[in-house]
């Protein structure tokens, strides 16, 4: 006699969620801060803010490219110290993200600054028309 086992369509994912977020397979990436970025819009204006801690200046680049916001930053630290166990530490920082811009995006008059560890892209749009109200002729009745 056979028993009935009822299929999970989800167990497969739940199981990749472990495996990913949990303490298997993957846990070295345990802990790893992922940069946030945040697209928002408000009062024609498109705003990108992306969080680059321990990024400067120099170390990051904006371009508009097709129609799109391509922002990186790379940065990369080497440490020589001969009386410890290393004679050079290396390591390296990299951040990429590229934004589709609307129609109505100014890419001519796109600022940004970088303060805090936060750089603040601000592109401005060009408003929308306004609608148009469209009048309804009166049509007289024929008798």
């Amino acid at each position: 006699m056979s028993s009935l086992v009822r299929w999970d369509p989800f167990a497969e994912l739940s199981a990749l969620q472990k495996q990913f977020f949990g303490d298997d397979l993957l846990s070295t990436f345990k802990g790893v801060s992922i940069p946030t970025t945040d697209v928002y819009t408000k009062d024609n204006q498109l705003t990108v803010e992306a969080h680059l801690p321990n990024f400067e200046q120099n170390d990051v680049n904006i371009q508009v490219d097709n129609n799109a916001l391509v922002i990186s930053a790379e940065r990369h630290e080497k440490e020589q110290d001969k009386d410890k166990k290393y004679v050079v530490r290396e390591s390296s920082s990299s951040f990429y993200r590229r934004i589709a811009l609307p129609e109505r995006a100014d890419a001519e008059k796109i600022e940004a600054n970088l303060e805090d560890g936060v750089l603040k892209v601000n592109v401005p749009l060009t408003p929308l028309p306004e609608p148009r109200k469209i009048s309804i002729a009166a049509t007289t009745k024929k008798k």
